[in-house]
Formats: C-alpha cells, sequence, structure tokens
C-alpha cells in the first residue's frame, strides 16, 4: 500500500533514477555488479530548517528537481513497490536538467 511520504525540517524524498542496464560493446551487467545510483528526481521536499534565532530558512530544490546525491548518504525506504531515499539537502551534491 502506498502513501505519501511527508518529509521534515530539511529533509527530501528521492526516487532513483534507472541506471543504464547494459554497457558499450552490449556487456549486460547483473544487478549484484551495479553501484549504488546516486542520481534521482526529487518526489517530496521538507518545509526547511529552522535557524536557532527560529526563523525558516527555504530549501534551494523542489518536486521535480533532477539531482545527483552523496553515494551512502540517507536512508532507504520501500513505499509500496517503490524504493525511495531520504536525504537531507545537506547531502545533495548538484540539480542538473
Amino acid at each position: 500500500m502506498a502513501r505519501k511520504l511527508e518529509p521534515l525540517a530539511d529533509r527530501v524524498v528521492v526516487r532513483a533514477l534507472d541506471a543504464q542496464e547494459e554497457m558499450r560493446g552490449g556487456i549486460i551487467i547483473p544487478d549484484t555488479a551495479k553501484e549504488k545510483p546516486q542520481e534521482g528526481e526529487i518526489t517530496a521536499v521538507g518545509p526547511g530548517r529552522v535557524t536557532e534565532d527560529g526563523k525558516r530558512v527555504s530549501m534551494d530544490v523542489k518536486v521535480g528537481d533532477k539531482v545527483i546525491y552523496a553515494k551512502y548518504g540517507g536512508t532507504e525506504v520501500k513505499d509500496g513497490d517503490a524504493e525511495l531515499l531520504i536525504l537531507r539537502e545537506s547531502d545533495i551534491l548538484a540539480k542538473f536538467g
């Protein structure tokens, strides 16, 4: 059963983008030998972190952004059939188009 994940503070929910299944020359890499993906699409964004003086800092990313994130950052969760990753905004290294 799929549920709507709403990240808190400066966290985002990311769905990993599918890596290419085939290398040049037609060699297919089995799932067990593949590296963990580092690219994904943001599916949900928290409201932003709160500073010590009580001000909210807005997020630099939004739903739909494609991002590159730290290889071993975040927490993996399963939502129905989807495998998602919950990351802090600071674990996102770059956005791309």
